[in-house]
Order: structure tokens, then C-alpha cells, then sequence
């Protein structure tokens, strides 16, 4: 058995079966579909049939964790990505985006501030309301920008515990207990918390919460960098919207005692940043910022090679086609695909199809650019078994993936344990 696996991931690509038109299709991808056709293949439900799940959800599933059982929140995981820890019970975090909103109506005009905030913007604007005081010193909030419009907030209380059992302020997103759950429709205006429960910690939390939303959105509004973004026409970041919340750290076992393999990862966000060291996963560093996508490609394709020199397995997280379905934007979606497969996949394709790798591909969720934003298909999955001749199909999509031996995966968690067990065979 081999014990070498590259395991790559292409956020959002997919459209699913109900698209008029599906990227994965149409899009030119000779050597992803050149691994595909050597590969068995079949679909995947990454968290659960019904469910439209963020990346961080699909994201644990992916890497051998059923997050029904294990996921405690987006928020301690972009915590931990970003460098900071809970105080157990006293504290909640929570993913947090900077947002455009009018705030008289507190009607959203950008969930993302145009997606051109930069990050010495966001920084900035992140010092002027880290540390702010709320329930009249009783509680404080600290407030740390990530990448881009990215952040993480923690709330605290120094009397009184709390918990993350309360609603997103951020409309797109729904929770199904700790879930979270990616709406197709919404109402454009920010939400205030609510306690999902009736206690007096939650109650408190999504006070917490609240008050900083309010200090934040007045705060903001005046603030210079703002200014200076609206006099040169671009849309001020002047919100704070947050969601999935969480109180503690995932307890997730290592996955080398699951797997029996010593894995790495080449992921770009917090998220999954947290989720690799939750896992007992190595970071192999990547450098976001400052990079056109072309660049970071190439140079991603350079450190999947490298770190299969260090590693049983590389999990590998690569950023582009998801943005551009959000945006409803069909031909820039295909773009970033195509851009995968020319500075990623051609780089490494030859180095892949030998006799000792074994390659999965799949998605975390699919994107479609019809809906702009997440949906609950399954999305397409190969997995090239070394010596082996795969199912002999076409190219990597959702129609052919279908056709394949895997068949239908009920959790993105299953995808390394049949890998395995193909490898095995």
C-alpha cells in the first residue's frame, strides 16, 4: 500500500446536477481530468444530504471527522487559525466580516465591503474597536482582522459564564444547533442575536454581542480609513457581522491515530488553519497576501511537491472558484478553474501519476453561480489508486463523477477511510 496521498480541494467549484450550466463541464481542465479518468469516482454529501454547509463544517468532514459529532462553532476554529485562545466558559468566538451597511435602516449593502478591503485597511479599522468595554465593564470584547474583510471576535464576560448557543447577526447564515447553514434567500439587514435557548448565558452572550455590533457600527462610521475610502469611491467598512458562535476548541482526536499516516496541509485561511492544528495536522506556510492567484498557484503546486517529501499526506485547500459564485459570475468562475489547472495541476501532474501516489480530489461545497451561494449537492469525487485503471471516465464533473464505482458518500468524512480501503485492495 502506498503511503503517499495528495489530497486536494477545490473550494465551491461545483454548480450541481440542477444548473443550467456547470462549470466543471465546460470549463478546460485537460490534466484535473486526465487524474479523473485514471481515478474511481462517485459523489459526495460533504456534511449531510439537506445541509449547505460553510467550509468549515465540509472542510473537518473532508479531513476524517463527522462534524455532527465533533464541530463546536466556526468562531473557536477561526480563533485558533488567528492565533487566539478561549477562556473556557467565559468567553465566545465568533467569525466575524466587515460590511458595508446604511446604518440609520442597518440595511446591508455589501457583506464584504466590495471584497477590496485590504488588510492594513482591515487592521486598522480592527485596532479602534479591539478591546472596547461592554455591560459597563463587566464584559469586553477583542476584535482581531484576519485576511481581507476577514475577522474573529471574542466576547468575554469577567463574572458570568456564557455560551454559544445564540443567533448570527449576519442574515446569510442560518444555525441548525452548532451547524452552520448557508441561506439561498435572506433579508439584507443586520440581525441582533438572539439566545437559541432559554438561559441566562445565552442571554447575556447575545447582549454581549449586541453591544459590540452597536459600539462597532458608530465607531466605525466615522472612522478615518472609512473616510478615506469614500472619498475615493469605495464602499466603507463601517459593520461588524458575525456568526457561529462557539465556546471551546473541537476535542478531535490526532489524525495520524485515525489514519496511521503523518499529514501536512497548505491551507490559506484561519479556518482552516485552525482546523489543521485542531487535528494535529503540520501547517506547511503559505503567504497570502501581496500575491496575484497565478503566482500563489505556482507556488502552492511547489509546496504540495516539498511537503510530500516531509509527509505521508498533504491536504491541500485551494481558493478561487468559490468568490466568483457568490457573485453569479458563470465565466469568472470557469476562470479560476481553468487557472487551477494550469499553475497548479500542470505542475504537479507528472509528479502525481506515479506509482507511489495516490490522488483525491473532491470539493468542500458547491457553489452555484445561479444561486450565489452555497448549496446542499453532492459534490464530485476521484480518488487515482496506484496500478489501478479507475472507472475510465471522461472528465471531472458532476454528471461523470456520477457514473462512477464510489457511487453516493453519505459524509465528507467517509472520503479517507474508502481511500484507504481502495489502497488496501
Amino acid at each position: 500500500m502506498t503511503r503517499k496521498i495528495a489530497y486536494i480541494v477545490l473550494d465551491g467549484a461545483p454548480d450541481g446536477m440542477n444548473a443550467p450550466r456547470r462549470v466543471l463541464s465546460e470549463a478546460y481542465k485537460p490534466n484535473i481530468d486526465l487524474i479523473a479518468s485514471q481515478s474511481y469516482c462517485g459523489l459526495v454529501y460533504t456534511v449531510g444530504r439537506g445541509v449547505a454547509p460553510e467550509s468549515d463544517a465540509a472542510t473537518m468532514s473532508l479531513l476524517g471527522y463527522d462534524p455532527h459529532k465533533y464541530y463546536t462553532g466556526r468562531g473557536p476554529l477561526e480563533a485558533l487559525g488567528a492565533g487566539l485562545m478561549l477562556k473556557n466558559e467565559y468567553e465566545v468566538a465568533l467569525r466575524s466580516n466587515f460590511a458595508t451597511i446604511n446604518p440609520r435602516t442597518l440595511e446591508i449593502i455589501d457583506r464584504r465591503v466590495g471584497r477590496n478591503l485590504s488588510s492594513k485597511e482591515a487592521h486598522e479599522l480592527a485596532g479602534s474597536i479591539d478591546g472596547l468595554e461592554l455591560d459597563e465593564g463587566a464584559g469586553y470584547a477583542k476584535f482581531k482582522a484576519t485576511i481581507g474583510h476577514r475577522g474573529v471576535l471574542i466576547v468575554g464576560h469577567k463574572k458570568n459564564k456564557l455560551s454559544a448557543m445564540i443567533t448570527n447577526t449576519d442574515p446569510a447564515y442560518g444555525r441548525k444547533g452548532l451547524i452552520s447553514i448557508a441561506l439561498e434567500k435572506f433579508d439584507a439587514k443586520l440581525k441582533l442575536a438572539e439566545p437559541m435557548y432559554d438561559s441566562i448565558e445565552a442571554k447575556l452572550t447575545a447582549e454581549l454581542v449586541n453591544e459590540f455590533t452597536m459600539k462597532a457600527i458608530e465607531i466605525l462610521d466615522s472612522h478615518p480609513v472609512n473616510e478615506a475610502r469614500v472619498s475615493k469611491g469605495l464602499l466603507p467598512a463601517n459593520a461588524v457581522l458575525s456568526r457561529d458562535a462557539g465556546d471551546h476548541v473541537p476535542p478531535m482526536p490526532p489524525i495520524k491515530g485515525l489514519t496511521g499516516l503523518k499529514w501536512g496541509a497548505i491551507v490559506e485561511m484561519p479556518v482552516e488553519r485552525g482546523i489543521a492544528r485542531a487535528a494535529g495536522i503540520g501547517i506547511i506556510p503559505v503567504e497570502v497576501e501581496g500575491k496575484n492567484k497565478r503566482d500563489l498557484l505556482k507556488e502552492e503546486a511547489e509546496l504540495l511537491i516539498n511537503g510530500l517529501e516531509k509527509f505521508d499526506a498533504v491536504y491541500v485547500h485551494l481558493k478561487g472558484p468559490d468568490e466568483p459564485g457568490h457573485d453569479g459570475d458563470f465565466d469568472a468562475k470557469k476562470k479560476a478553474i481553468e487557472l487551477i489547472d494550469e499553475c497548479f495541476f500542470a505542475r504537479v501532474r507528472d509528479y502525481l501519476l506515479n506509482e507511489n501516489m495516490s490522488v483525491i480530489i473532491t470539493s468542500d461545497h458547491s457553489t452555484p453561480w445561479y444561486l450565489k451561494a452555497h448549496s446542499d449537492d453532492p459534490v464530485p469525487l476521484s480518488i487515482l489508486v496506484p496500478g489501478k485503471t479507475g472507472d475510465n471516465l471522461v472528465r471531472f464533473d458532476e454528471a461523470e463523477c456520477s457514473k462512477g464505482s464510489i457511487g453516493i458518500i453519505e459524509g465528507g468524512y467517509k472520503i479517507i477511510p474508502t481511500a484507504l480501503e481502495l489502497l488496501a485492495r
